[in-house]
């Protein structure tokens, strides 16, 4: 008998205990029937493994000491079975039709590697606070993006963890993420490197809800000095597997573009971090004139930006350079990656093609 795909469902938790409940109840609750939920716990203090214990065998519990994002999301693709795997943040949630539309999704084209889904944003006690990531207005990135995600990857607003469905053959090609720079953030691993072995779907459904509350960090954190600089040393890890897996695969575009050569979120990130803390850099050899003429040169060669966006990055790039205090670099650097302080500027540039001009201040799609 011809059975439906199986899918896998990995929750990482660590210490989200007052959450994890509703994270695994919406796996459980999914209306298509072949899934396994599995949840792994990265060394909790907090009452997460009660909880988990609490559900016995309609999950799969792997409990492992304190290792980071990446060795949680490799050890629960270790023990996964589907041919389809979500990994859900265990302070977020899914909507109960996802995995079948998303298997419908996988099932219509076999060239997809990775299917996205917009999240409807919730506060800490699951209310909508009215925001979904990215905006409905926003086309989803989607189709043969590998030479882009290679080019200028740092630049396109991948999902984030949550918001994300990925073949599992082609996990296997990727599997393990390298633990040591992606402690957090593991989902910019597989964002930007899954592009270059096939196509990304866009799903134009809510299919499921990002939780913004005071534990996470990440998101409140964006132009926090250290935050900046952990962003920049794991973009570099980035684009060195980005390049090497590009060429491992024969890519023969990858030579030609070469890791983040049109980026313009990653010198902006570096011009900022030069600025605000020169002393603490991770990068030595960045100077304030190279990186604003590597932005410049960016900003004017990157394809899908129409002619006032170009203008406008070349006056930010410019502006950083000549400004006298990090005063005032924090206050361009909120005008350029801020959503709420960006949104107007963005109006004004109106952007050509289906492509959003930058990522976030995370080096990725956070």
């Amino acid at each position: 008998m011809n059975l439906p795909p199986f899918v896998s469902i990995v929750i990482n938790n660590y210490n989200y205990g007052r959450f994890l409940r509703d994270a695994v109840d919406s796996a459980l609750a999914q209306a298509y029937p072949r899934t396994e939920v599995i949840v792994v716990d990265d060394g909790s203090t907090d009452d997460s493994r009660l909880i988990i214990a609490d559900y016995g065998e309609r999950v799969i519990p792997v409990l492992q000491e304190n290792g980071g994002q990446a060795r949680a999301l490799n050890a629960g693709f270790a023990r996964s079975r589907g041919r389809y795997v979500i990994f859900l943040d265990a302070d977020d949630m899914l909507h109960p039709q996802l995995v079948a539309q998303v298997v419908a999704l996988f099932r219509s084209d076999p060239q997809v590697v990775r299917v996205q889904y917009r999240l409807a944003v919730v506060d800490a006690g699951g209310a909508p606070t009215g925001e979904v990531k990215p905006s409905v207005r926003r086309p989803l990135p989607n189709g043969d993006l590998g030479w882009a995600a290679l080019a200028y990857g740092d630049d396109i607003p991948w999902l984030p963890t949550s918001g994300n469905a990925f073949a599992a053959a082609m996990l296997q090609q990727i599997f393990p993420i390298p633990e040591a720079p992606y402690r957090i953030c593991a989902d910019y691993y597989l964002s930007n490197l899954s592009p270059l072995f096939g196509r990304v779907a866009a799903l134009d459904v809510t299919g499921g809800y990002y939780r913004i509350h005071a534990a996470n960090r990440h998101y409140r954190s964006l132009l926090d000095p250290e935050h900046i600089r952990q962003n920049i040393v794991r973009t570099v890890c980035t684009h060195t597997q980005l390049q090497a897996t590009a060429q491992r695969l024969g890519l023969v575009w990858a030579t030609e573009a070469g890791a983040a050569a049109l980026s313009v979120t990653f010198p902006a990130n570096r011009l900022v971090s030069l600025c605000l803390d020169p002393a603490r850099h991770p990068l030595p050899h960045d100077t304030r004139l190279g990186l604003v003429r590597c932005g410049i040169r960016a900003a004017w060669r990157r394809p899908g930006l129409s002619f006032p966006a170009r203008m406008m990055f070349v006056a930010w790039f410019l502006a950083v350079a000549i400004v006298p205090n990090g005063g005032a670099v924090r206050w361009l650097a909120e005008r350029l990656f801020c959503p709420a302080a960006r949104r107007s500027h963005q109006r004004r540039a109106k952007l050509r093609g289906s492509r959003p001009v930058l990522g976030n201040m995370r080096g990725a799609g956070e």
